[in-house]
């Protein structure tokens, strides 16, 4: 039934229309001591901006990432931030500076032609941009969820040879460019991306089907954070 409950509200979170508040679940005692993992996620932050604020010194990687239309924050709670402690841990000492891509996450750019609108790939390029001249000895990787995985393929597949180049991996879940963009992001390395496209069930967003985003498979790809990161990590 809590199962039930969450799936629920994150449908909710997912097809309500932007600008509408959608209600944060109520976290209980019995939510804490019989589901530590579900306790954690919701201390996760669902914001990062390591990259615009003041920073004393850059993190050797830098993770940009794009959440899926009208999550909370610009990380989001489906996937972002699992997938910043999952990359973490694996780095081996070396620090990771964190940025969420402040766009809109509005539902109306997904039926785009590109999956998004020209001000949200332009915020991601923005990012792309500010993380090499901020960050010049950093090592960059990227990320996006729904329809933050059309931004990064918006903003990364024609962004300058020179900041292509640090983007070491990419990886996308619940991809709603997969299909138009043939299983990868455009005229960057195929073997520097990885696409989630749910489990046992196929999350058919990824076939460009947006009404699956309100199923199960498309809300589950936390349990993915750990194989994502992995991948990501193989990348540096």
């Amino acid at each position: 039934m809590q199962l039930l409950s969450i799936l629920a509200l994150a449908s909710a979170a997912i097809a309500a229309p932007a600008g509408v508040a959608v209600p944060a679940p109520i976290v209980t005692t019995e939510d804490v001591t019989a589901n530590p993992e579900f306790a954690a996620r919701q201390i996760l932050p669902t914001s990062e901006n390591g990259l615009t604020r003041g920073l004393s010194r850059c993190g050797d990687v830098v993770l940009i990432f794009a959440r899926g239309s009208t999550e909370v924050g610009n990380m989001g709670t489906i996937i972002g931030p699992d997938l910043v402690r999952e990359l973490e841990r694996r780095l081996d000492g070396r620090d990771l500076t964190v940025q969420g891509v402040n766009y809109d996450a509005a539902l109306a750019p997904n039926y785009l032609p590109g999956g998004t609108d020209r001000e949200s790939e332009d915020e991601m390029k923005s990012m792309l941009r500010l993380a090499h001249t901020k960050c010049p000895d950093a090592d960059i990787v990227v990320s996006g969820y729904s329809q933050g995985a059309a931004v990064v393929h918006r903003g990364v597949e024609d962004i300058e040879e020179e900041i292509k180049d640090k983007i070491k991996g990419a990886v996308c879940f619940g991809d709603t460019q997969f299909r138009r963009d043939d299983g990868q992001i455009p005229n960057f390395p195929r073997d520097r991306y990885k696409v989630f496209c749910g489990g046992l069930v196929r999350d058919t967003v990824c076939d460009g089907n947006l009404a699956g985003a309100v199923l199960a498979p498309h809300l589950g790809y936390g349990s993915d954070a750990p194989e994502a990161a992995d991948f990501l990590a193989s990348k540096l």
